[in-house]
């Protein structure tokens, strides 16, 4: 989802949990979400809300919360992604003690966290389970090992459009995917990758505080390299940050990185060798096991051709160094303790500014999630989310859909003929919720008891294969790319689909013991917010069908542009630390689906009431509670370092400013009693209403 900070696609920036950096515990028992209506004494009342929604929702909060020391930031959604750890531990380890027959989903799930679990046996092995990859990596001869070698470690960790995971450690990664050219058929996408930081700006900033960190991280290659068995490690961590350093220059930006229409390359098998020479392709494809697939997707071609020049450029000896690093640093958390702690004095202390680790069960959840996790699912859904709760979910977002085919039919700039493509694609969304229709089968998932780091290698591969043998296959428009017991949501903009798991319809996002209006303000905005994401900048390209193909007259697209253009200007223009700016063009997809999120959230909360006015509720208007639910459900605080990190590299504007959106809808003002001269008030003129 990944690297330190793996954001939520619409953002509570919850992290997950895989080999990198800890960053997050379970809080408290008494920090769940009780409280079933808005959270009034978290308010700062003495701030005008037309000069901070954000500190007047939430200052009293920001003010009586301490960022816990296992953590690089808190708030809301880590409260209720802590709340379903502990869950989700509870039926794992019951799933342990029930001793299920041997090759059962339940065994599995029980062997895999036990063995996790299990320290004292992790401790006796040592770096015994990293042998085989350390032979490996000392027998590459040759560039044609090197290819080899580089194939057979390639693995299924991105997702470009999806989840939006662009990261990988290895040199590349692999996304298997409907073509964007042709949505019947599956296709192989190639990403960059090979950094062991978030992204390049990490390598080639100037800033001095960006040279600490990469001080820093190049002693921590030096540490690592240590651990590993090798001499002179200060000399070949300086070769392996030099390697690092140089594919930072060639990597694609992260904005260039979320473009559609750059990243859609399509290279036969045979121009790889032209196209990006260097690297010995046809070795990696065979050692990858991608034989049969002629046309690949390359999504950043610049950074393909740089990072293949540099297998043939730099030293075997450097690339053997960077490979050692890398293989011990992916499986820091089922190695002994000192490599775990290594990695973490890095990934959690500096970069996410967090002070020590997290628990280890809590490792262990997220683990077990990832190898196992919709078999986990089936009973966390049977235990958590009662068929009410689906219905319920379900008839919001029937009524979301249906205020964003109003708000369709009721553009005045917009061409008849625009219009009709937006609703067709609007009527072939597919929504699931609470979990697949279809589940994932694990049979041919292998767990050992007591082979935490065979068990989670094993899992990597299963699933790598299993997105190989969709290749050739028809489109399952069913699969779902997050699990139930996920705190998060998801726009599939090729499948035209999305998913609302489990976990995130819940308290206090989803609350059936308060005020419908106070959900339509929270989980309303998010079903708006992925509804949109359908026709945000990147989403507007794909047709009903998933197709890239431009459905928009030329006048619609450039009114459609300009309105986005006013976004990016709003969004620029906030500076969370001085000189450093939120870079709207960067965060673009994901403001566009806040604000048109939220205006069909709320003209679906006013429909839902047939005329009439909401109740009062603890002393607020419907308006009121609306508005306030959704600035309360991205409260948050982040530690420096994690803050810096997500605007440099994160497609999602930090929490704090969410709120903010609200000043683009007109309902907002007199709720409010916004004015002019007010830092947020926006003259009429200057609100942006695309959708």
């Amino acid at each position: 989802m990944h690297r330190a900070l793996p954001s939520l696609t619409f953002c509570l920036a919850v992290p997950a949990l895989v080999a990198a950096p800890p960053k997050a515990s379970p809080a408290p028992a008494s920090l769940a979400p009780a409280v079933h209506g808005l959270d009034l004494a978290g308010m700062d009342r003495s701030v005008a809300p037309g000069n901070d929604f954000f500190a007047y929702a939430n200052g009293g909060w920001v003010k009586r919360t301490e960022i816990p020391a296992d953590r690089g930031s808190f708030g809301v959604g880590h409260e209720v992604a802590d709340l379903t750890d502990r869950r989700t531990a509870a039926l794992i380890r019951a799933a342990a003690k029930a001793k299920a027959p041997a090759g059962s989903e339940r065994r599995k799930i029980g062997d895999y966290f036990t063995s996790f679990m299990d320290e004292k046996a992790i401790e006796a092995r040592g770096l015994t389970p990293l042998q085989p990859a350390f032979q490996a990596i000392g027998a590459i001869r040759d560039r044609k090992d090197l290819a080899r070698y580089l194939g057979r470690t390639l693995r299924a960790d991105v997702d470009v459009l999806n989840a939006t995971h662009i990261d990988t450690a290895n040199l590349f990664g692999l996304w298997v995917a409907q073509d964007l050219d042709e949505p019947t058929r599956y296709a192989p996408f190639l990403l960059q990758g090979g950094l062991g930081m978030p992204e390049r700006s990490y390598y080639l900033d100037p800033a001095e505080g960006m040279a600490t960190v990469r001080a820093q991280y190049r002693a921590h290659v030096a540490a690592m390299l240590k651990l590993a068995g090798l001499s002179d490690s200060e000399r070949r961590a300086a070769a392996v940050m030099d390697l690092e350093t140089r594919m930072a220059k060639v990597h694609a930006s992260r904005e260039d990185s979320g473009d559609v229409l750059k990243g859609n390359n399509h290279w036969k098998r045979a121009e790889f060798g032209t196209k990006a020479p260097g690297l010995d392709w046809e070795t990696f494809f065979a050692a990858a096991d991608l034989k049969q697939p002629e046309v690949f997707v390359v999504w950043q071609p610049g950074a393909f051709t740089g990072l293949s020049a540099l297998t043939a450029e730099v030293p075997l000896d450097t690339w053997k160094d960077y490979l050692t690093f890398h293989a011990l640093q992916h499986r820091a958390r089922v190695l002994p303790k000192a490599v775990a702690d290594q990695s973490f004095a890095f990934y959690g202390r500096v970069l996410s500014g967090a002070s020590k680790p997290r628990e280890r069960w809590v490792y262990g959840v997220a683990l077990t999630n990832q190898a196992l996790g919709e078999a986990v699912g089936k009973a966390y859904v049977a235990k958590y989310f009662p068929p009410s709760e689906k219905a319920r979910a379900q008839h919001m977002v029937a009524k979301i859909k249906d205020a964003f085919r109003a708000r369709i039919e009721a553009l005045t700039w917009m061409s008849p003929a625009t219009k009709a493509k937006a609703s067709a694609k609007l009527d072939a969304l597919k929504v699931g919720v609470g979990y697949p229709d279809r589940w994932q089968d694990y049979r041919g998932l292998q767990i050992v008891a007591g082979d935490a780091f065979g068990n989670a290698e094993r899992a990597e591969r299963f699933e790598y294969a299993r997105n190989l043998r969709k290749l050739g296959q028809p489109i399952d428009r069913t699969e779902w790319v997050m699990t139930p017991q996920t705190v998060n949501a998801v726009n599939l903009p090729v499948m035209n689909a999305l998913n609302f798991p489990a976990a995130i319809l819940q308290p206090p996002y989803f609350d059936p013991k308060r005020p419908m209006v106070m959900d339509y303000g929270a989980i309303g905005a998010v079903i708006g917010h992925e509804i949109s994401h359908s026709f945000d900048d990147s989403g507007s390209l794909f047709d009903a069908t998933g197709k890239l193909n431009n459905w928009w007259t030329p006048e619609d697209l450039k009114h459609f542009q300009a309105s986005a253009d006013q976004l990016v200007a709003q969004f620029d223009a906030y500076e969370p630390f001085p000189g450093l700016h939120i870079k709207g063009r960067q965060t673009l997809g994901e403001n566009i689906a806040d604000v048109a999120g939220l205006a069909a959230a709320y003209d679906a909360y006013r429909l839902s009431l047939g005329g009439r006015e909401a109740p009062v509720v603890q002393g607020l208007t419907g308006d009121q509670q609306f508005f306030l639910s959704y600035a309360q459900s991205w409260r948050e605080k982040a530690r420096e370092p994690l803050l810096r990190q997500q605007i440099l590299t994160d497609g999602h504007a930090p929490a704090p400013f969410r709120p903010a959106t609200a000043r683009n809808l007109d309902a907002w003002y007199p709720a409010f009693q916004v004015k002019p001269g007010q830092a947020l008030y926006l003259a009429p003129a200057d609100r942006v209403k695309i959708w």
